[in-house]
């Protein structure tokens, strides 16, 4: 199909904590397989009151965030020179190949993050700090 359009709340969820294989135990709507996307992957990330992401990198795929609900704590950059940053709904971050990112849910509430990265590849994280320079 040449378009397709879904609302967020159709997007089926997966709880990853079901799965021992596949880290963080948060819950994931998978748009990127309801709009069928090839070169992109396109996820809801939802988080209860601290959960979160932990900091990693990917070889490859660079990463673009956006708060949609929730407050955060970000932990961002390469290893040894780390920063924190508080992000809220409307705030945009991005992870460049090798860089480390990773964020928690600081609030009393459920947090939304959208995720977009590309390439579209089984890029697992990584430890930044195992990353050379």
């Amino acid at each position: 199909m040449e378009y397709e359009v879904v609302h967020a709340d159709d997007v089926p969820l997966t709880d990853l904590s079901e799965n021992d294989e596949i880290p963080p135990d948060l819950t994931v709507g998978a748009l990127d397989e309801v709009l069928e996307i090839d070169d992109v992957r396109l996820k809801l990330w939802y988080f209860e009151p601290g959960e979160e992401i932990g900091y990693h990198a990917h070889n490859e795929q660079e990463e673009i965030f956006y708060v949609l609900e929730g407050e955060f704590s970000l932990k961002l950059g390469r290893s040894g020179e780390e920063e924190y940053v508080e992000a809220g709904p409307g705030t945009f971050w991005i992870a460049k190949p090798e860089v480390g990112h990773g964020h928690r849910n600081v609030g009393d509430e459920r947090g939304v993050v959208l995720a977009i990265g590309a390439p579209a590849v089984e890029d697992p994280g990584l430890d930044p700090h195992s990353l050379e320079d």
